[in-house]
């Protein structure tokens, strides 16, 4: 049976072979259906912008346009640049499918290494396998992964680059901190908010002042090369800084209060983007992603928060409980920044899709507490029958993205009528990807 033989192929192969393989079958697929998909209308933008940045780094010091797009992206839009160049690519379809078809293959990358994160976090395959499934079906994301190079290459940068972190910190040596730091300054590069990440590791190490071993030497000498890299990362990867590097200053005041002018479609009004209401970003969060991953992603928050209130104790000396509390720092923080400093948003959240990278891993903790009370009560099985049950739920979540395909992008879970003629459209927005 296929069941069986894939069982056999996790039990007998090391993870990150499997992971690796996974992916491949979930590549082979997203090279079939790449043509299925539209444009958005900031692809020929980000394009230009690409273009723009490559003429100022051979030399034209003029070629920089006036505009917030140069503030994030390049580390991802050159590369593109570049790999159209070296094929030869001319016709506008061409271009367009290869650049589709390598923004999915960097997500598919991000869902890698969200499995072997939490291979890492919970030492067991069953766990990462979940994990790259939460990532990888997720009806939004899979659809944004084909045509959206701003918003999901950002997701799996900051994916991997908290795989860095958690590595840095389990291996503890200077290396893993400075390729930790080009991570982390890769991800600003792409979304200026993942500078977050930059006092969150600190704030890691600094805990680890008071737990013994104690190295206090050791402990500055990781972080300062990680601030140092991350650093020096930023300011080589945005061309833009590199006249004036207090420039990041107000790239951050343009970020937050980017110009939008189009009326914004929600809950059956049309709202300005600079006026919507705080229950905005939240709603759109709420109703666009499956039930399940939310749940899961609820039980967990409340565990972490459990623990760090019941047992503080217990946060210091589990590595895996500290992370957990990251994962809900950075989840947490940007939804409540963007509410308190009232941030432009527009066309949902998907400006603030990376946060799926720390929502979908905190699920895994609710599944991990859920498989901790199990085993507690009926033994050892009840942690691969609770597994079992979360991987059958996101089957059905496959089921449905085969159905909507290749409208993924317009995939609302049970909190909104999906039934009434024409009612979704009348309420939410829909049409800026086209």
């Amino acid at each position: 049976m296929p069941g069986a033989a894939i069982v056999r192929f996790m039990a007998r192969r090391p993870w990150p072979v499997v992971a690796l393989a996974i992916c491949v079958v979930f590549a082979l697929v997203g090279g079939a259906v790449v043509d299925d998909y539209g444009v958005s209308w900031d692809e020929f933008t980000q394009q230009r912008i690409a273009a723009a940045n490559a003429r100022y780094i051979a030399g034209d010091a003029n070629a920089l346009p006036d505009t917030s797009d140069l503030y994030y992206g390049m580390a991802f839009e050159l590369p593109l640049l570049w790999v159209e160049n070296g094929l030869g690519l001319k016709d506008t379809r061409s271009v367009l499918l290869v650049r589709h078809l390598l923004t999915h293959l960097f997500y598919l990358a991000g869902g890698f290494f969200a499995s072997l994160l939490a291979w890492r976090l919970f030492g067991s395959k069953w766990l990462a396998l979940l994990a790259l499934l939460l990532f990888l079906l997720h009806p939004r994301m899979y659809a944004h992964s084909f045509f959206n190079s701003k918003d999901v290459p950002a997701l799996s940068m900051f994916m991997i680059a908290l795989y860095l972190t958690h590595r840095a910190w389990r291996k503890d040596t200077i290396g893993a901190f400075v390729l930790c730091g080009i991570g982390v300054g890769l991800l600003v590069n792409l979304r200026l908010v993942g500078v977050m990440l930059f006092p969150a590791v600190l704030a890691l190490r600094a805990l680890d002042l008071v737990v013994p071993p104690r190295r206090p030497g050791h402990i500055m000498l990781t972080g300062g090369a990680f601030l140092l890299v991350g650093a020096v990362t930023v300011y080589g990867t945005l061309p833009y800084l590199w006249e004036n590097p207090l420039a990041l200053a107000d790239a951050f005041a343009v970020a937050s209060q980017f110009h939008h002018a189009n009326p914004q479609l929600f809950q059956g009004q049309l709202w300005s983007a600079y006026d919507l209401p705080a229950h905005y970003l939240p709603t759109w969060m709420a109703i666009t992603t499956p039930p399940g991953t939310m749940a899961l992603s609820a039980v967990g928050a409340a565990g972490v928060c459990y623990w760090a209130i019941r047992r503080p104790g217990d946060i210091l000396r589990s590595k895996r409980l500290r992370f957990g509390g990251l994962l809900l720092g950075c989840l947490a923080l940007p939804i409540l920044s963007v509410i308190a400093l009232e941030a432009h948003l527009y066309d949902g959240w998907r400006q603030l899709y990376f946060l799926y990278a720390p929502w979908c891993l905190l699920a895994l903790f609710g599944v991990w507490w859920i498989a901790q009370w199990g085993i507690a009560r009926w033994g050892r099985y009840a942690r691969l029958a609770i597994v079992g049950l979360a991987v059958l739920g996101l089957g059905g979540i496959a089921v449905q993205m085969a159905q909507l395909h290749p409208h993924e992008d317009v995939y609302f879970n049970f909190l909104v009528d999906r039934k009434t003629p024409e009612y979704l459209g009348t309420q939410y927005e829909m049409a800026y990807w086209g």
